[in-house]
């Protein structure tokens, strides 16, 4: 497994739009907005192949990690743990970065709480989604 910053945005839309439009239902205009030339963008690879992706908007001293996804076949491998901390580094090497934020699907609480977030504030629905807003220190 490899994980890299990576300016090859088709590669991200192919698995954002496998994961988020095909398999969870999110329409393309909410899954696909004008915020990813503005971002960092992370690439996991496994055997060759991509299989998963994040990417990262700064806003002021918070980086906020979005679109986190992994193909079906690499879940359970570790692989999106490894792609939120190699996000987290990404943040921590940036000056005047001093915590991140996200936006977790309720079902993902638990996952993100092991990486040391805490949840705030009330669910809310993201595209027919329910989500909850999480933060932490870095």
């Amino acid at each position: 497994m490899k994980i890299e910053q990576t300016t090859d945005l088709a590669a991200c839309h192919a698995l954002r739009r496998a994961v988020f439009i095909e398999e969870q239902g999110v329409s393309e205009f909410e899954e696909m907005d004008d915020k990813d030339n503005e971002a960092i963008h992370l690439l996991a690879w496994q055997d060759d192949r991509p299989v998963g992706s994040a990417r990262i908007l700064l806003l002021g001293d918070t980086g906020k990690i979005g679109r986190v996804c992994v193909l079906a076949p690499a879940r359970g491998t570790g692989l999106g743990a490894a792609l939120i901390r190699a996000a987290l580094d990404v943040l921590r090497d940036r000056p005047g970065i001093a915590r991140a934020k996200l936006s977790s699907q309720t079902h993902a609480l638990g996952f993100y709480e092991k990486l040391g977030f805490t949840a705030h504030g009330p669910v809310y629905d993201d595209a027919g989604i329910p989500h909850r807003d999480m933060t932490r220190d870095l």
